[in-house]
């Protein structure tokens, strides 16, 4: 079943080499060093290996979408591949961005050459990037194939590890990261143990690719959205009325905000504090805490208006002014609002 969480990218990927000075600058992921018997490869399509060069010699095995080959030989239209099949790769804390030398037993066979771009290839970077955003906009469209998401995440694993010195590189990385947080999300959000208040009795998403792309791209703009994704494992369940959670999650959203000034995302993080202290004031008031409310109602304006100051073009801004003109009327933003 397709995940919804899955949405197409407001970046458009001519974007990606606009800010590519950006990461030139920065240290470069450790490049993964293996034997190999040729160059690099990932198919763009769903195929079989054969034994022979025939299509009706034996099958072998089929290779997903984004699985990495390793191209032995070449023998007409047809290509000799060690290749990866569909088996997920893990990594720990201390292998390279994305990849291992762990990885499982690599199969062999024949498959046919269309379809497949190698590291050799002119222009293979884009050709992979652009596939990879295909397959992401089929992850958000509910008709499409099933595993299309991760067929994305893997095609844009290989743009980093195929070309490393690409322009599109960190855009890649990003967003192999990010889709595998969406997907680990998905599946959190399915656990009883999602709805618990309290975030460290939480299962935790693992951060560990996010914290790859800070650490290789660092004080760019692809650091700054992975760092926004990180703030899901410090966010409560169900607030079940209760102050702490919003006042927690606001000092969070405007850390932030306050740590990335002219991030792709302070907009966003600005209006969720604005948010939570929205719903502070209406918490405040039910509990006759008239101090408290009238801190948490000036705490929402102030934020507005550091939007309106900031990102006066922002949905966010809008919207955070729509939720102070709510309070200014004592219209409940939180709970419902009774007749």
């Amino acid at each position: 079943m397709m995940l919804p969480v899955m949405k197409l990218r407001s970046l458009a990927l001519g974007l990606a080499v606009l800010c590519a000075p950006a990461a030139h600058a920065q240290k470069r992921p450790p490049q993964i060093v293996k034997p190999l018997a040729g160059p690099r490869a990932a198919a763009l399509r769903v195929t079989w290996l054969y034994v022979s060069p025939d299509k009706s010699a034996q099958k072998v095995e089929r290779v997903q979408i984004g699985r990495e080959l390793v191209i032995a030989e070449k023998s007409g239209d047809w290509l000799r591949v060690y290749a990866n099949t569909d088996v997920e790769e893990e990594h720990s804390e201390d292998e390279p961005v994305f990849g291992s030398n762990d990885t499982p037993p690599p199969i062999t066979g024949w498959m046919e050459a269309k379809g497949v771009v190698s590291e050799n290839l002119p222009n293979g970077d884009q050709i992979l990037l652009g596939s990879a955003a295909s397959e992401e906009a089929l992850a958000a469209d509910p008709r499409g194939p099933a595993n299309a998401a991760q067929a994305a995440r893997l095609l844009y694993r290989r743009v980093v590890e195929m070309f490393p010195n690409s322009p599109l590189a960190a855009e890649a990385a990003w967003r192999a990261a990010d889709i595998r947080w969406q997907l680990q999300k998905a599946d959190y959000h399915s656990l009883p143990s999602a709805k618990l208040q309290n975030p460290a009795l939480h299962n935790q998403m693992d951060e560990d690719e996010l914290h790859k792309v800070m650490k290789y791209y660092p004080h760019t703009r692809w650091a700054d959205l992975a760092d926004f994704d990180l703030i899901d494992n410090k966010l409560c369940g169900d607030w079940q009325g209760q102050e702490k959670c919003p006042e927690r999650e606001s000092d969070v959203y405007e850390r932030y905000a306050a740590e990335h000034p002219n991030g792709p995302r302070t907009a966003q993080a600005l209006y969720e504090a604005c948010y939570r202290q929205a719903v502070l004031t209406d918490m405040y008031r039910a509990d006759g805490s008239d101090k408290r409310h009238d801190e948490a109602h000036h705490h929402a304006g102030a934020l507005a208006a550091q939007l309106k100051d900031k990102f006066p073009e922002s949905d966010y801004t809008w919207r955070a002014a729509a939720l102070v003109f709510k309070l200014d009327q004592e219209v409940p933003v939180y709970g419902i609002d009774q007749p």
